[in-house]
């Protein structure tokens, strides 16, 4: 039989992830293209203890179903986070955990998004808000990246001319960039935002992971009634569990509390249990300063590789996260680079997926944070060996 699919899935972007999971599943294959956080570094046994805490005290209430904003003494810990590190003026009832951030994506673009409605977007930008985004058919604006964040000029002239439903970026630690954008571009794309019918999407998926420990001013300290802010506790503690949530004024959560009661009445409320008794039992910053340090080690042993054994490639060079950005020679297309590493044991993401109007041919994406520092050694080295046979 032939079957009716909706024209939303028919026109959704093909997606890279499938390659890239074949790809990992090749165990002599060094891999720098996914996005997965060090499970070295996962705290296991405070978890496991955490589990048994709660299947100890009342584990019928952690089994059964409950409210679909989520457990409400986890979303005061995150509230009361947002005050402490950030001065922003979070409370509980601000606050909807979600199944992971990439949920929050989905659903936000489900409450915005008509068909043809326009959403801007960082150039290069995250592929998987591109993913989640395009199968509510909207029509994309985006500013390009300087070494601040969004181009101002371009801003300017996007919010003039094709004004947007929302702008959706990272402003800490860019996925696929590694940029952070500056104090100065924060409040000055606040200023352009304010007073106009657009929410700024601010995805902090990766705020808490600066080398330098110190927390960046969000852009929603500038723009309070006009931003939301997705986060996760996939890059901090375990992604399995799948947390995340958002942190959006109440008229917005009214909308996505519908959206998300539809698609999965709560999420996992076992897990928001056994979080939250670990976050009560254990230092969450003494565990996220040891993920810094790793990160922060791997992150320049990758860059200072590059400029050792690559010098004819540029890159970025973050201040936290889990990814650069590197630019190939003129001529040099990021298909090769990914074919050719394969066939020599290492993989790169090409750039192409998160550019949403063509490009990104010329650009490879790396994660540093899954891969310990013996296997960056020899990946790069295979890396270079792909880079000089094909240049």
């Amino acid at each position: 039989m032939t079957f009716s699919f909706a024209r939303r899935i028919q026109h959704a972007p093909a997606s890279f992830l499938g390659e890239l999971f074949r790809v990992s599943a090749d165990p002599s294959i060094i891999s720098f293209a996914g996005g997965l956080p060090s499970s070295a570094l996962i705290d296991a046994e405070g978890l496991a203890d955490a589990a048994r805490d709660v299947f100890t005290t009342d584990p019928r209430t952690a089994l059964q179903y409950s409210t679909t904003d989520g457990y409400r003494p986890l979303r005061e810990y995150i509230a009361a986070r947002y005050r402490q590190r950030l001065g922003v003026p979070a409370t509980a009832d601000e606050i909807q955990i979600t199944n992971g951030s990439q949920q929050c994506l989905d659903l936000f673009a489900k409450i915005f998004l008509n068909a043809g409605d326009r959403v801007g977007m960082e150039r290069p930008g995250y592929l998987g808000a591109i993913e989640a985004f395009s199968l509510y058919e909207p029509l994309f604006e985006t500013v390009p990246l300087d070494r601040e964040g969004p181009d101002p000029g371009t801003f300017h002239k996007m919010m003039k001319e094709t004004p947007v439903k929302f702008f959706y970026g990272i402003p800490n630690s860019q996925n696929p960039s590694g940029c952070t954008y500056s104090p100065d571009r924060r409040r000055e794309i606040a200023e352009m935002l304010g007073g106009s019918d657009t929410v700024f999407y601010e995805d902090d998926a990766f705020g808490e992971l600066f080398f330098d420990g110190k927390p960046r001013l969000p852009v929603k300290r500038f723009l309070p009634g006009q931003s939301v802010i997705s986060g996760s506790f996939s890059k901090i503690t375990a992604p399995g569990m799948r947390i995340g949530w958002m942190y959006a004024p109440q008229e917005i959560l009214a909308a996505f509390n519908t959206a998300k009661q539809a698609a999965d009445l709560h999420s996992n409320f076992l897990c928001q249990q056994i979080l939250h008794r670990y976050l009560m039992t254990h230092d969450l910053d003494a565990h996220i300063q040891k993920i810094v340090a790793v990160y922060s080690r791997q992150c320049r042993l990758m860059c200072d590789l590059f400029d050792d054994l690559m010098p004819a490639l540029s890159h970025t060079t973050p201040e936290g996260g889990m990814f650069l950005t590197a630019t190939l020679p003129a001529g040099l297309h990021a298909m090769k680079v990914f074919d050719e590493g394969i066939r020599q044991k290492v993989a790169v993401l090409p750039g192409m997926p998160f550019f949403v109007d063509g490009g990104g041919t010329d650009t490879i994406r790396l994660n540093f944070s899954n891969a310990d520092e013996e296997k960056i050694k020899e990946g790069m080295q295979r890396l270079a060996g792909v880079v000089t046979g094909l240049f």
